[in-house]
């Protein structure tokens, strides 16, 4: 039978199939084109949005750049050099053969010695060297007490060869910022700390070249940063500079030093040199490793005492040998600030020919002794080694060096405090030409000057017939007053503030926080649609203000350069842009103030956290406060969760707000204190508050976390059905393995602290390395290139007609799609597909994060992430997506961690050692990075959450999300502004505060660097993330935003 269809039928058939296929291929075409379509005009939109953010920063940037420029002022570095053939106080050498003489015999004043070994003892704190004694029976030494005791002991028994000072630094107590103010006699600037890094060749006058250009001949040993400092002027066969930063290594520079210093030391090669510089960091690396009451510190003491011991044996009587430590250290091992402490450091002189005497009225006692200035160093070496004082010097001469052995040889006093005064009065002489302004004038310096001068000089004329002691000392006490009035004149003079330039900074930030606040709360409807006329807008008012800003630096005469004049002009223009814009959409502006209760409450957060800076009280317990905020908030959270209808909305909404609470009690338990905080605070940070070392019980919490912290996560997955697709393998694999190998590298690190391990030292330090990189690769790396190609947290779920109930009609979490059959397709965690896939960026952030705290700051860190999920689920629950409240509470949360990963608003709390978490060395740019990590990480991860305020929960086609997280991203970004600009704008009101440096200053700074910080990450990473957040759920469900 033949089954073939009719030839007319079959044609027809044919052209029907080739039609449909056409018909498919059509649609399929126009499906392609459309999403193309959305998919253009979704980058586009995004990037307009990314542009907007970018001008937010531009804004900040300039804001706190000119405000910077006049508060933290430097000093004007003068390029003239004291000459030996022209004295400070007159007279010019002719010849050669008197310059030669000179030279050999001394330039200014006749010297005291032909050689000098300078030994600095890095963090060499002034009580290491003096005998311990028990103010009560209770009291016990410390392990830094009585290990150094060389020092006292030669001073005490030969008062004449040796003399033991509290060496006082000017803060900031930086290393390189100490060498430079003992080489030059100058004072150092607030803002000079931030170059403890990186060290540059001194370009002003310095005992080092003054030494050099005599035809002294220099070897060093040790820290690196001399080299870097003055590396031309050492002779290159005798220099051994070694890394100075690792502050891990206790002994590989001071065996250096070692190694050479003492060879040196022997007659045949001592002719190869004049002065011999050795610089030891074991003592400072000690410190910053253990703290200063540590066995390794007493281990370290006991070796600079037998240091010093062989050095006493091997100099001979022309050589002066100078130990000395360039800053102290605080009770925890750091420095950098301005405590006792830290700005007490030791200085010893030793001369065998026994030239020392005792100050000008003033009883002999090592109990009890006077204390000297760090500055004070440099034009005493400079006389006693006969050469030229350098001529930015401030410093006055030691008079102990100079009063002789029976203390009484007044008129060789009183000629090097003239020469010293003469060279100072000549550098405030230059000064004042170069800054264009008078720094003497009638002050009461140039009184003192002026009568030492007039009685000085009727002394030489014979006015005096029968001069005794007593008239010298007049002289004597008159440039003395001279030098310690210039001194106070000094530190005003470059206390000064730059008034227009900081005002112009505070006008700049505080148009921000306008334009922050319209674009958050004062818009109704979408941002999404109206963000290019803005910037439309902006680009227009820019261009006319900088063009304006460039013809006014011509036309008129302003108290700001023309650069700083061109970068106001561009933020007023393009503010003033904005504000042109706001014309267009007048009909949907709405009033700043808040309308409902938790909208006041994140504005009175917001307003309360900016007021605390305006008394140094509430800055310095702001750790406090901002736990009481978040408590607050907790407990309102409770309450508010009890009026919800929905009994499931209400339990859920009580259970995180009462978790929320407890892990705020929690990490609360953590804190480093600072200062100011004693006696009223206790340090739980570190094993005790005399150590930087960590608690072994911080190692068992890292465990415990490693164990419980993702399984925590996974419940929040899994109350909307979430954990499904790349979520089971990125929480309950990667995550959990990487938590793991960071309880073991901090397990490593006490067991390398603690010489816990027999095994070889190098290969515990190469696998800690080794570890330290994976983490680091596999957050920084591997993770983010995971989440871009990540599929969206999604399972799916078949049941038949005759199966059990769906899942749906179980749990309202999941889509079911019905089919002609009867059975269904249950799609899982569909109601949080853009949530649940966004938090895989914080959770991949998360964990290098966790890696750059200490033990305990990384269980902090983890804690943090918990309650950021808390917030997201009381945020739901109670139905306040589009509250401020979400975002500010976001940002307290950064900022209270801050301060539970042992982190103070100043800067010894700096916790430098990060920067050798993964490397031996330091290495630019990763190390500063690294140390910004470790600072701010709090406040980076809170920055990068913030758009699950709006993606939380809601499902991938509900329309406006994206306005939503513009929104919470301009408050977030609001609340970070109001707070740096309160701390600026208090800075600048509080400039004559007598804790300007100690409290004010640092918290200025740390508000400008987390706003920049807060900036960069949520407008590029954030923002940038939610491209391929948006674009992964586009693949399924199509372009929705």
């Amino acid at each position: 039978m033949n089954n073939s269809l009719p030839e007319g039928l079959a044609a027809k058939f044919a052209e029907a199939k080739v039609r449909l296929h056409e018909k498919e291929r059509k649609s399929k075409q126009h499906i392609e084109r459309a999403n193309l379509r959305d998919e253009v005009q979704f980058k586009a939109t995004h990037g307009l949005l990314v542009v907007f953010f970018l001008w937010i920063i531009a804004l900040h940037a300039i804001g706190l750049f000119l405000f910077t420029r006049g508060f933290l002022l430097t000093r004007l570095v003068l390029e003239q050099q004291s000459q030996c053939e022209i004295s400070s106080i007159g007279g010019v050498v002719n010849s050669m053969t008197d310059l030669t003489l000179r030279r050999k015999h001394g330039c200014w004043h006749p010297k005291t010695f032909d050689k000098a070994v300078i030994v600095v003892i890095d963090a060499l704190r002034f009580d290491f060297t003096v005998p311990y004694e028990a103010r009560d029976n209770a009291s016990e030494p410390h392990y830094f007490h009585n290990a150094f005791t060389v020092l006292s002991e030669v001073a005490a028994s030969e008062p004449n060869n040796a003399i033991l000072f509290p060496f006082i630094a000017d803060p900031p107590t930086t290393t390189l910022q100490r060498l430079k103010g003992l080489t030059t006699g100058t004072l150092p600037t607030f803002i000079d700390a931030g170059s403890n890094f990186a060290g540059s060749e001194i370009d002003e006058d310095n005992l080092i070249a003054q030494l050099r250009r005599q035809g002294k001949r220099i070897a060093f040993l040790g820290d690196d940063t001399w080299v870097a400092l003055f590396g031309k002027h050492f002779e290159q066969n005798l220099t051994h500079p070694y890394d100075s930063l690792n502050v891990w290594d206790l002994h590989t520079v001071d065996n250096g030093v070692n190694e050479h210093i003492f060879p040196l030391l022997e007659q045949k090669e001592s002719k190869k040199w004049d002065v011999l510089i050795g610089h030891y960091l074991g003592v400072d690396h000690a410190g910053h490793r253990y703290g200063p009451d540590h066995p390794a510190m007493s281990n370290k003491l006991k070796q600079m005492d037998g240091v010093v011991r062989n050095l006493i044996e091997a100099i001979d009587s022309k050589t002066l040998l100078i130990v000395m430590g360039d800053h102290g250290m605080d009770p925890k091992g750091d420095h950098g600030g301005e405590s006792q402490g830290e700005i007490e450091a030791a200085l010893w002189m030793y001369s065998k020919k026994g030239i020392f005497g005792k100050y000008p009225g003033r009883a002999a006692s090592v109990a009890n002794p006077r204390p000297v200035a760090q500055i004070d160093i440099v034009p005493t070496l400079a006389l006693l080694l006969g050469v030229p004082i350098p001529y930015n010097n401030l410093g006055a001469p030691i008079a102990e060096a100079f009063v002789g052995p029976d203390s009484d040889n007044w008129e060789n006093l009183v000629q090097v405090n003239r020469i010293t005064g003469a060279q100072i009065r000549r550098y405030q002489q230059a000064y004042a030409v170069a800054r264009k302004e008078e720094v003497d004038g009638d002050s009461i310096a140039s009184t003192y000057w002026i009568r030492g001068e007039s009685k000085y000089n009727t002394l030489l004329a014979g006015g005096v017939p029968h001069a005794d002691a007593e008239h010298w000392s007049s002289i004597f006490h008159d440039f003395s007053a001279f030098q310690e009035e210039n001194l106070r004149v000094c530190r005003n003079l470059w206390a000064r503030f730059d008034l227009v330039s900081m005002s112009a900074g505070c006008l700049v930030l505080a148009g921000s926080i306008a334009i922050l606040a319209v674009y958050a709360r004062g818009i109704s409807g979408g941002r999404v649609e109206i963000t290019g006329l803005f910037l439309q807008c902006i680009g227009i008012g820019m261009s006319v203000g900088a063009l304006t800003a460039y013809v006014t630096g011509f036309v008129v005469s302003t108290k700001l350069s023309r650069t700083n004049t061109a970068l106001l002009g561009t933020a007023l223009g393009s503010m003033a842009g904005f504000a042109c814009a706001l014309v267009y959409i007048k009909w949907r502006l709405l009033p700043l103030w808040p309308t409902s209760v938790w909208g006041a409450l994140a504005a009175l957060f917001t307003v309360s956290h900016a007021l605390l800076f305006a008394s140094n009280s509430f800055t310095i317990w702001e750790d406090i406060v901002l736990n009481f905020f978040l408590a607050t908030f907790g407990i309102g959270a409770l309450v508010h969760s009890q009026r919800q209808s929905d009994l499931t909305a209400r339990a859920l909404g009580a259970y995180h707000s009462l978790v929320f609470l407890i892990l705020v009690r929690v990490a609360s338990l953590s804190k480093l204190c600072r200062e100011e905080q004693m006696p009223y605070c206790v340090s739980t940070f570190y094993a005790s508050a005399t150590t930087s070392v960590s608690a072994p019980y911080s190692l068992s919490l890292l465990l415990l976390m490693a164990i419980a912290l993702p399984s925590v996560i996974k419940s929040f997955y899994k109350g909307t059905k979430s954990y499904e697709g790349p979520a089971s393998f990125w929480i309950g694999f990667s995550f959990r393995i990487g938590l793991v190998l960071n309880a073991v590298y901090w397990i490593m690190d006490a067991a390398d602290n603690g010489e816990w391990l027999s095994i070889d030292e190098r290969l515990l330090k190469a696998t800690k390395m080794f570890v330290s990189q994976l983490i680091l690769a596999m957050g920084f790396v591997v993770g983010q290139v995971g989440f871009a190609w990540a599929q969206v947290c999604l399972g799916i779920e078949l049941s038949s007609k005759q199966g059990k109930k769906a899942p749906l009609e179980q749990n309202p979490t999941s889509k079911k799609i019905s089919s002609d059959s009867g059975g269904s397709v249950v799609l899982l965690g569909y109601s949080n597909l853009h949530g649940t896939r966004f938090l895989l960026l914080v959770i991949t952030w998360a964990l290098p994060l966790i890696l750059l705290q200490k033990p305990l700051g990384g269980i902090s860190m983890g804690i943090l992430l918990w309650q950021i999920l808390n917030v997201l689920e009381i945020i739901d629950c109670n139905e306040l997506n589009d509250s401020a409240i979400g975002p500010v509470v976001l940002g307290l949360l950064g900022n209270a961690h801050f301060f539970s990963t042992g982190h103070q608003a100043t800067l010894p709390s700096i916790q430098w050692e990060t920067a050798f978490i993964p490397f031996t060395t330091i290495v630019y740019p990763w190390s500063p990075l690294l140390i910004i990590l470790n600072s701010v990480g709090p406040q980076i991860l809170t920055a990068l959450s913030v758009p699950l305020i709006a993606l939380w929960k809601k499902q991938p086609k509900q329309c406006g999300m994206l306005s939503c997280v513009m929104v919470c991203i301009a408050t977030f970004i609001l609340y970070h502004t109001v707070v740096a600009t309160s701390a600026a704008a208090c800075a600048g009101w509080l400039r004559r505060h007598l804790m300007l440096h100690k409290i004010f200053s640092p918290r200025f700074m740390l508000g400008g660097v987390v706003l920049l910080v807060v900036d960069i990450v949520v407008s590029l990473v954030s923002l940038g993330a939610l491209r391929w957040n948006f674009m992964a759920v586009a693949e399924v469900f199509g372009y929705q935003y």
